[in-house]
């Protein structure tokens, strides 16, 4: 755990294993697909790519990568232990120009200013997020992640993609660590399927 994830933890958490309603009905739409206005920088979608519902898990992407595969592997993987690449936002490629992937920031920014509940909704396991600034709210599944061909911590663990590279650890790339218990920023091996949850102005 690096000591950036301090913070979060001490800031984050009354959990409740209740059932509560997902989340705020939808403030707008862009290319048919709906965001909640949390009042922050950014507006968050209601589903993950490739999720039909707030509460599905959705499709994995290896990091800078824009489609699903059937293994993930460092071997397989676009950008892991290549000196040049080219990075794909899996946001904008499936969702459109004005959808992006969240940054290390943006992900920080949500963690510092919204109350995370973790609950149950639709029989998966995750944090109802409520802004403080002005009470919507978006929920994240615990969806687990994809390594070789299996799933794996899906309803134990949330694990979500940024756009930011590691800083000091090559072919790592930040993402947004979520258990029952805390909530923070960590790194995981670009190889790796993790979801992604889009991001827009």
């Amino acid at each position: 755990m690096s000591n950036k994830s301090i913070p979060a933890i001490i800031a984050a958490i009354a959990f409740f294993p209740v059932n509560v309603s997902a989340q705020s009905p939808a403030t707008g739409q862009i290319l048919g697909h709906d965001y909640v206005d949390l009042g922050l920088s950014v507006k968050w979608a209601t589903c993950n790519i490739g999720a039909n519902s707030p509460s599905d898990y959705g499709d994995y992407f290896a990091w800078g990568e824009a489609e699903t595969k059937a293994e993930y592997t460092e071997g397989n993987s676009a950008t892991y232990g290549k000196s040049t690449y080219t990075f794909l936002d899996a946001a904008t490629a499936n969702w459109g120009s004005v959808w992006r992937m969240p940054t290390e920031e943006g992900c920080m920014e949500l963690s510092y200013n919204c109350t995370w509940q973790w609950t149950t909704v639709g029989g998966h396991n995750g944090y109802r997020v409520t802004s403080k600034k002005n009470g919507n709210s978006i929920f994240l599944p615990a969806a687990g992640h994809r390594i070789n061909s299996s799933l794996s911590s899906a309803g134990e663990y949330g694990l979500y993609w940024s756009s930011s590279p590691a800083k000091s650890k090559r072919d790592f790339t930040e993402r947004f660590y979520l258990t029952s218990l805390y909530h923070f920023m960590d790194w995981s091996d670009r190889s790796e399927g993790l979801p992604v949850r889009p991001v827009t102005k």
